[in-house]
């Protein structure tokens, strides 16, 4: 008899697409699913929507479960998150955004890994990534396209992710994360000091604790780049909100680790960035770029610093300097 998974849609204003989201889990080949919507306080249509969708039969009755949950006021997506933890009924569980889709086979997939490898409970797979829907013609890439040598190598442990990710958030393939509910709760759950930024720190934690990141090379989720999104603005801007956004977050968690030369060169960054985005020349021309290139390598003493220490002999086989 198949396990029970809990599929848990994280929605906030999601009313433009949260349908399509719903539909891709109705269309699972796994059937044995737990549904769990958990809204953040949308000021749009989502939840109107929701419930409409619930209470049709054809829908009930395709899930073992359907759980709406709301809250009276934004709490941010790290307690959103946790919201759906606790709210689980299942071991396994996969989340979506209210903006993204699984596709066909993304349980069905998960779960055959799972068996296979029994220690594997924090699980990564690619994401396709489309422009505005999810047509054909709006196909943007496949990430990562080849397989992640470098965090995700059977010969990598715990601690070399851990050690890689602080360096940096290399996870460029969030949207396709599957895990143990257990192994979430045994490093208390996300941050929900963190309101906008949850899974970076999470990766750490995890690695942190030992629990060891895991992969398989094939599609799962749909990923969709629009301008509703926060932190979506695709390629017409030279940095995104996030990388100011998670500067706070790694001067916390990841910065007591590193050396001093990585750390003044990443506040370094972040003040050019900043400097950037206040005289409005963060959109990505060939002048702007050029000029952002130049400024956070060429004229960052910190970065001379930092090469120089990678050549090191005793910096060879260091992570940190890869």
């Amino acid at each position: 008899m198949e396990q029970i998974v809990t599929v848990a849609i994280t929605t906030y204003n999601s009313g433009a697409y949260v349908l399509q989201t719903l539909h891709s889990i109705f269309n699972q080949t796994y059937q044995n699913i737990a549904l769990i919507i958990s809204d953040d306080f949308s000021v749009d249509d989502t939840l109107t929507l929701v419930s409409h969708w619930m209470n049709q039969e054809e829908n009930q009755n395709r899930f073992r479960s359907i759980e709406l949950i709301t809250v009276t006021g934004n709490t941010g997506v790290s307690a959103n998150c946790n919201r759906c933890i606790a709210a689980a009924p299942s071991d396994w569980i996969k989340f979506i955004a209210g903006d993204d889709i699984l596709l066909p086979n993304c349980i069905e997939d998960n779960m055959l890994f799972v068996n296979k490898n029994p220690n594997a409970h924090v699980i990564f797979s690619q994401v396709k990534v489309y422009q505005d829907d999810f047509l054909e013609k709006n196909y943007l890439r496949t990430a990562p396209d080849a397989y992640p040598e470098n965090l995700m190598n059977e010969g990598i442990t715990a601690f070399n992710q851990f050690q890689l990710l602080l360096v940096s958030d290399r996870m460029h393939y969030t949207p396709s994360y599957f895990f143990k509910k257990e192994a979430l709760l045994k490093v208390g759950g996300y941050d929900e000091g963190n309101r906008m930024v949850e899974d970076y720190p999470m990766w750490l934690k995890l690695t942190q604790s030992g629990e060891r990141l895991c992969y398989f090379h094939l599609p799962t989720v749909g990923y969709r780049i629009h301008s509703k999104a926060i932190n979506n603005v695709g390629d017409g801007v030279l940095f995104k909100p996030s990388l100011r956004n998670n500067f706070a977050v790694r001067k916390a968690i990841a910065h007591p680790f590193l050396p001093w030369e990585m750390v003044k060169s990443e506040q370094y960054i972040h003040w050019v960035s900043g400097f950037f985005q206040k005289c409005g020349w963060n959109k990505n021309t060939q002048w702007n770029s050029r000029w952002y290139h130049f400024a956070i390598f060429y004229t960052n003493p910190f970065y001379y610093w930092y090469a120089l220490k990678k050549r090191l002999p005793a910096n060879k086989n260091n992570p940190f300097y890869l």
